[in-house]
């Protein structure tokens, strides 16, 4: 995937994004993660969305340009991490859900707790940007500019190992098959559903 054109559906970008690997790049050392798992968000057209009701001072990020990292508080608790995508202006973003480490594990198990297991540590949108080191400050950043968070390009994926579903841990637009995921992974996330009424954890 060429990753200066992310100026496509949030859907589309989601499956493409599998395989890929982002970077960050600190004083501690480098974490790098290969992503397992998105879900995609379409902005004013999703309920789901933190942008449905309109541009705000919290989602400004998610209406472009593509490229941009939106990075949000779930709850209160964690740290989650989107990549804008789509045609500037209009939102659009793909959660981070779920990855694989392939660098810079001993960095990313000291963030993330001595006894987790080597395929839980990236697993959820939380413990993705824990073990990456992704806080508020990088907010806004632009992956595709040699920041100190990058993406790349990674191994191909083969659709037959693509899987597509409900989004996990919403409460409105639940049943849009908007998740996507490696089928078998260790690092993907068990599907929950969000009791209703409980905020949204997506963007």
């Amino acid at each position: 995937m060429n990753f200066v054109d992310l100026a496509h559906p949030a859907e589309e970008i989601a499956r493409k994004l599998l395989g890929s690997v982002l970077t960050h790049e600190t004083p501690e050392g480098t974490v790098r993660i290969a992503i397992t798992e998105t879900e995609a968000y379409s902005g004013a057209a999703d309920p789901a969305s933190h942008a449905y009701r309109g541009r705000t001072a919290r989602n400004a990020v998610m209406f472009g340009p593509a490229g941009h990292l939106y990075v949000y508080r779930s709850h209160g608790l964690h740290w989650c991490a989107n990549i804008v995508t789509g045609t500037d202006g209009i939102a659009s973003a793909v959660l981070m859900r779920a990855g694989r480490v392939v660098e810079g594990e001993d960095l990313a198990r000291r963030r993330r707790g001595a006894k987790v297991e080597s395929p839980r540590l990236a697993r959820g949108p939380g413990n993705f940007c824990q073990a990456l080191g992704i806080t508020a400050e990088h907010n806004g950043t632009n992956l595709l500019a040699g920041a100190s968070v990058v993406l790349s390009e990674g191994s191909p994926v083969p659709a037959e190992l693509v899987r597509v579903g409900p989004r996990v841990g919403v409460s409105k637009a639940h049943d849009w098959e908007h998740r996507f995921y490696l089928a078998d992974d260790p690092t993907v996330s068990a599907y929950r559903l969000s009791p209703r009424g409980k905020p949204s954890e997506g963007s």
